[in-house]
């Protein structure tokens, strides 16, 4: 039977500007990262297939087949802080065309030496919108990251 992973501890970070995506994990992993402090939550994100469709005449049915790739757009909330450099390297990305590094480390390594599972991706920050208000609330923030890479995955691991 497999273990399921908390996302309590869940990491996202982000390194500077890169035009070109990094190779492999290890070139992933020797990037320099800022942590985004006070995450509360991330959507969804990874490769999804568009359809692509043929209706054929002759026998009156559609015919599917799989197109491009697309890792999505991830949605990061934050609860506010204009002091966390993390948060603040997100702000200055949303106001650029360029493409930036992320990733995302889950607290899953399988033993108390090993190393946590990590996920890398490129994308652009499209968004940094201010929660709204109401009482006993926290000012929120939340960033869109449109992903145009594949995802590096990286297992854990249990350590020597």
């Amino acid at each position: 039977m497999g273990n399921t992973t908390d996302t309590n501890g869940a990491k996202l970070f982000i390194a500077p500007a890169s035009a070109s995506t990094p190779a492999n994990a290890a070139a992933y992993q020797a990037l320099t990262w800022t942590e985004v402090g006070l995450v509360e939550s991330f959507g969804e994100y990874g490769d999804q297939s568009a359809a692509v469709n043929f209706n054929a005449l002759s026998d009156n049915r559609v015919r599917k087949g799989k197109g491009i790739r697309d890792a999505g757009d991830l949605t990061v909330t934050v609860g506010h802080d204009a002091s966390d450099v993390g948060q603040q390297a997100m702000v200055a990305a949303e106001g650029t065309n360029f493409r930036y590094p992320f990733k995302i480390q889950y607290p899953n390594k399988l033993n108390p030496t090993g190393t946590d599972e990590m996920h890398f991706f490129m994308g652009k920050v499209m968004s940094k919108r201010n929660g709204g208000a109401s009482v006993n609330d926290t000012v929120r923030r939340t960033f869109v990251i449109a992903i145009d890479s594949a995802i590096t995955e990286v297992a854990p691991t249990s350590g020597a």
